[in-house]
């Protein structure tokens, strides 16, 4: 991949740069034009031992630069993709997180892997390893990304909060049997309401960001995304093999998304951790799984002592993968 054109980002102390328009969109009905966004840290461990790519969720884009921090800490290059119809890379007429198939995604991955650790080596860092963490969705893709075509430099993945399930009573279950006949004829039709408390909570909580690109109001879910998901989700349930290093972390609890759940501050309300316990495991061979007390769905935004031991053991894993 030629070398990038980097511009200050919005975030102090951070570039970013276009990856460009992906090569595909399987729904093929076009909304306004696709890109995708790299994002860099400016500084750089003195003997850097990897490069680290941050992928978002639904709803969300790269702002994490306390899990930056702490990554850099342990010697990574830091970079952040902002996926196609997100965040940075959202442009007028999409229709924001929808994907027909979840390889769409799994292709904004691998071309932000591929281009940071090209960088990497054009900033004179070396032939650094890959590590990925990926929160919720990014997580779903990024796991059924490694499996089918991960990069070569790929060392390890940190997991956070995977979206591999949700807990749901046996109307929505049923109800969600429909949705891939309304994706194949209306893929773009919302079929899952916006509002998303858990975004409202965490604003509730002290937590600044741009609530443009991570939504109080939430984004409806399309039939496309429900979908693609979904045959994702399915995957996973199914085993893969996936040959590196694997971190797979979650609360010890799921709860209601509703913003009068007495914990909804100290448990996942977005996605089954149970599902997430039982497929985990068939990921691939070498699988940690990490339950954090008190964590909510993105462990990086939790409260002060959950985050903590997080990112603890973040930093022993990649001491691990690449000390």
């Amino acid at each position: 991949m030629s070398t990038l054109a980097w511009n200050d980002d919005i975030l102090d102390g951070y570039e970013s740069a276009s990856l460009g328009a992906p090569r595909s969109a399987t729904d093929g009905l076009g909304d306004g034009p696709l890109e995708r966004t790299l994002v860099r840290s400016i500084a750089v461990p003195d003997k850097p031992r990897a490069v680290a790519l941050v992928v978002h969720g639904y709803n969300d884009y790269f702002f994490g630069v306390e899990l930056a921090g702490h990554l850099a800490k342990h010697g990574c290059a830091v970079y952040a993709v902002d996926m196609r119809r997100a965040g940075r890379s959202l442009r007028e007429g999409n229709q924001p997180h929808h994907i027909g198939h979840i390889r769409e995604l799994g292709e904004d991955i691998g071309d932000a892997a591929e281009a940071a650790v090209t960088d990497a080596r054009e900033r004179g860092l070396g032939d650094l390893p890959l590590l990925v963490h990926a929160h919720s969705t990014g997580a779903l893709a990024t796991t059924v990304w490694a499996h089918d075509n991960p990069a070569d430099a790929l060392a390890g993945l940190i997991l956070d909060g995977p979206f591999y399930g949700l807990v749901l009573p046996g109307w929505q279950k049923a109800a969600m049997r429909i949705v891939p006949g309304i994706a194949r004829v209306r893929e773009r039709q919302v079929v899952v309401p916006a509002p998303s408390p858990y975004t409202t909570g965490l604003i509730n909580r002290g937590w600044d960001f741009d609530t443009a690109w991570k939504r109080p109001d939430g984004v409806g879910a399309t039939a496309g995304w429900v979908a693609a998901t979904g045959q994702a989700q399915r995957r996973v349930s199914e085993g893969l093999e996936i040959s590196v290093p694997i971190l797979v972390a979650t609360s010890d609890t799921s709860g209601p998304d509703r913003l009068e759940n007495p914990h909804h501050g100290s448990q996942d309300t977005v996605v089954d951790v149970d599902a997430v316990r039982r497929y985990s495991a068939g990921l691939g061979e070498n699988v940690q799984h990490l339950i954090v007390p008190g964590a909510i769905h993105d462990l990086t935004m939790s409260e002060n002592e959950p985050r903590a031991a997080y990112l603890d053991a973040v930093g022993r894993f990649v001491d691990t993968v690449v000390g």
